[in-house]
């Protein structure tokens, strides 16, 4: 899968079983909604599209790989007046 955000002009590949991972089991049109540029943080700029790479092509392109997920406890408070 191709993510290209229109902003920067950066396109990234990922494998769509490790996106689906991290996104859900939506459809192609449903990921742009989805994910935002890591370079600009824009999010309504990214477009997504199916891409099956052939031959050459599959050696050139470097994937985005998952390593892991976590997730992060944050603790927000809030001053209560007296």
């Amino acid at each position: 899968m191709r993510l290209r955000c229109g902003h920067c002009n950066i396109k990234r590949f990922y494998k769509p079983a490790e996106l689906r991972e991290v996104v859900g089991n939506i459809t192609i049109d449903e990921v742009r909604a989805k994910v935002r540029c890591q370079t600009c943080g824009e999010k309504r700029s990214m477009n997504a599209e199916l891409f099956h790479p052939v031959g050459q092509e599959l050696q050139t392109i470097c994937f985005r790989r998952l390593v892991e997920i976590r997730w992060e406890r944050r603790v927000i408070w809030r001053d209560e007046p007296p």
